[in-house]
């Protein structure tokens, strides 16, 4: 067989090394995948992606895991070596930023997939087979090779007794000089890990942690860890970047020149491929980490850069957007002389962005005569010079930032919070109402001027630091507002302690403004993502269950038994625990059941919990009749937040059925179906008080 290739369409399909059968797949999955790369055009998948609604399918189609490349800085000039290149996720990236793209890989299926993917690519080869078989006729040229996913599995490759020395030695004597390895791994320590989801490539809970106490093939590593392999396989040039949420669907990248900063990193509930428990908010817990300087050991992901680090220190992705709206924003570091130059980008992610890009700047002259005579610096924008000379060169076209340090208003109001400070906290909004609130009679109007997009820097000067989101429209300045804490108060639970009333009274915002604004911030969502559901959108619809600490069985009988369903009987003098049973079931959210009672009874009382919760109620049915939720027949002491849904802001939820109003024989069945999920007392308690004012119904 040596010497064979196939061709499909401009890709070469080296099969040179191929043992003539895969010895791993996924199965039907794999057969699917192919059918679509071979019949579906690339601009089709993201529709694939909704109707299947499967991990599969977002984990190998999904534009976005091509984030993790997109950023390096290639060129046309370069060649890039991508092993274990599977089914493609990055291989159409790398073909589009460099000259030549060798992959490799052990399975002729997924790379068959990778080749009918990217068939127009014509500076792409995929090598199939075994990595040692093949490793010996790779050239010793590379600018760049990827490790992407691959290096944890090193035992699989190598046969030795230092198998990720030797793999990265191996690796490492291909590079030409002054070639770069890119390794993207996840952190066996990662705080994902810590707060109960499974390990990525096992799918059991804790075994990095414990460090894979049952053994296996694969192994991840700390940041340490991983250092210290490239420093003894003689690399002087290492550094180390941070992909958020992680690796694989990557937003946002930081280095330790740019870390992140409380309250950036929100983004947790990313359990797409298994369940996964909830024992604590990732959001909180990343915010104490940064301020005590720990975020790197705990980082859900590395990426390990050998060679000298680039320019870029800071990477954002906003591409979970309609296509003329997809942009990245890139934080740059040089030195100049003896002074560090920072600069800020933004840079289009598609052809139709460039005139969004455009905008950007047009919204900086705009805004810059708005407030010219005001409170609000905006922050200096400039064309990039290709930009102005409508140079179709994507790369080339790109906006810059004066780059500020300070602390954001977002921050500036969450120490006031902590501090219990709340005059302080109003005396903050007020000033932001007042700022803002300059001309607001022209038609020019940054409708995403939330407290995150202002900076405070040590002068005290304000500097709205992000304007894309600029309309030529007259907005008041009380829907600018209300937008900002509407954003502010759903990112934290720790904010509840906000007292509305005052904020919505300062803003002159009646129940009937909050609705209309309500419905203008889902039609502006709609908007940026345009027809396409949003990955928090496609995570709800994977909809891998979350457990939470309330829903795990406890070693406390006591608490135990608050999740137990309760069963009250008044049998003509009233509801008593003497007259009342649990369910003998361990329910988890979903709760079913069917009990029969024989002879007549006046009310039961039916108790999802006894603790605070939501209640869906699917459906209640007496001696086979439907009780309509909300009729004379049954009662809820609970808050109606949706159709058949209540939130109980009580550790006594019950569920009252008025059997007076109804057909009893001498032998009764009761069946009920709902969904019962434990909250904090603080969130349902927020419910009910924002539920009084109207703000959060939608």
């Amino acid at each position: 067989m040596r010497g064979k290739i196939e061709e499909i369409g401009k890709v070469r399909l080296d099969l040179s090394h191929y043992p003539g059968e895969d010895f791993y797949c996924d199965g039907e999955i794999e057969d699917e995948l192919l059918n679509i790369t071979r019949n579906y055009a690339e601009v089709e998948y993201p529709r694939i992606i909704e109707e299947r609604r499967s991990w599969p399918f977002l984990y190998h189609l999904s534009a976005l895991r091509e984030n993790v490349v997109e950023w390096l800085p290639m060129d046309k000039s370069m060649k890039v070596l991508e092993v274990g290149s599977g089914c493609g996720a990055i291989t159409g990236a790398l073909s589009r930023k460099a000259g030549e793209v060798t992959c490799v890989d052990l399975s002729k299926k997924r790379s068959l997939i990778n080749a009918y993917r990217h068939m127009d690519c014509e500076n792409v080869t995929i090598h199939v087979g075994n990595f040692q078989d093949i490793e010996p006729d790779l050239p010793c040229d590379y600018d760049y090779i990827c490790l992407i996913g691959v290096f944890e599995y090193a035992q699989a490759y190598i046969s030795s007794d230092d198998p990720y020395e030797d793999f990265l030695k191996i690796i490492a004597a291909h590079r030409k000089k002054g070639g770069k390895i890119v390794i993207a791994i996840e952190n066996k320590l990662g705080l994902k890990y810590w707060a109960g989801c499974k390990e990525d490539h096992l799918g059991t809970w804790f075994s990095s942690l414990e460090d894979y106490p049952e053994g296996g093939v694969v192994r991840t590593f700390t940041r340490d860890g991983l250092v210290k392999i490239a420093e003894q396989c003689g690399f002087s040039d290492v550094s180390v970047y941070y992909p958020y949420p992680d690796y694989k669907f990557m937003t946002s990248l930081y280095s330790d020149e740019r870390l992140p900063r409380p309250g950036e990193l929100s983004s947790n509930r990313r359990n797409f491929d298994r369940e996964r428990l909830q024992l604590f908010d990732e959001k909180l817990v990343f915010d104490t980490l940064i301020k005590e300087d720990q975020f790197p050991l705990f980082s859900n992901s590395y990426l390990l850069f050998l060679g000298e680090m680039p320019a870029v220190k800071y990477v954002k992705y906003s591409n979970d957007r309609a296509d003329d709206f997809k942009i990245k924003t890139i934080l740059t570091q040089s030195v100049s002389g003896d002074r560090v130059v920072r600069q800020m980008e933004k840079h289009p992610l598609s052809e139709g962005a460039k005139e969004h890009i455009r905008k950007i700047h047009h919204a900086y002259e705009k805004l810059s005569e708005r407030f010219a005579d005001g409170k609000l610096q905006i922050n200096e924008c400039k064309l990039n010079s290709d930009f102005i000379k409508a140079d179709k060169k994507e790369n080339d076209s790109y906006v810059t930032f004066e780059y500020l340090e300070g602390k954001t208003l977002e921050e500036l109001l969450d120490e006031c919070l902590e501090r219990d400070d709340l005059e302080k906290f109003h005396t903050l909004f007020n000033e932001y109402l007042e700022r803002i609130s300059c001309h607001e009679e022209l038609a020019v109007t940054d409708y995403d001027l939330i407290f995150s997009n202002i900076l405070i820097t040590a002068d005290g000067c304000w500097h709205v630091i992000d304007y894309e989101w600029t309309f030529e429209k007259e907005v008041e300045a009380k829907e600018i507002a209300f937008r900002a804490i509407y954003c502010y108060l759903l990112e934290n639970e720790k904010r509840n302690k906000l007292n509305l009333d005052l904020i919505l009274e300062r803003l002159g915002i009646t129940e009937s403004d909050a609705e209309n604004y309500r419905r203008l911030e889902m039609k502006f969502q709609k908007y940026v993502t345009g027809r396409r559901m949003s990955m928090d959108e496609i995570r709800e619809a994977i909809a891998q269950p979350v457990y939470g600490l309330s829903q795990l069985p406890m070693l406390s009988p006591a608490e135990k038994q608050k999740g137990q369903v309760q069963i009250y009987e008044d049998q003509g003098g009233g509801f008593s625990e003497e007259q009342s049973f649990f369910l003998e079931e361990d329910f988890e959210q979903e709760r079913s059941f069917r009990l029969i009672f024989e002879g007549q009874r006046r009310h039961l009382r039916i108790d999802p919990c006894s603790d605070y919760c939501i209640v869906f109620i699917k459906e209640i049915r007496w001696n086979d009749r439907t009780i309509s939720v909300g009729g004379k027949e049954l009662s809820v002491n609970g808050i109606p937040a949706g159709e058949g849904v209540y939130a109980f802001d009580t550790p006594d939820p019950n569920i009252t059925l008025h059997l007076t109003e109804l057909e009893q024989r001498q032998e009764n069945v009761l069946e009920v179906s709902m969904q019962v999920t434990r909250m904090p007392e603080e969130t349902v308690r927020h419910m009910r008080h924002t539920q009084k004012r109207g703000f959060f119904n939608r």
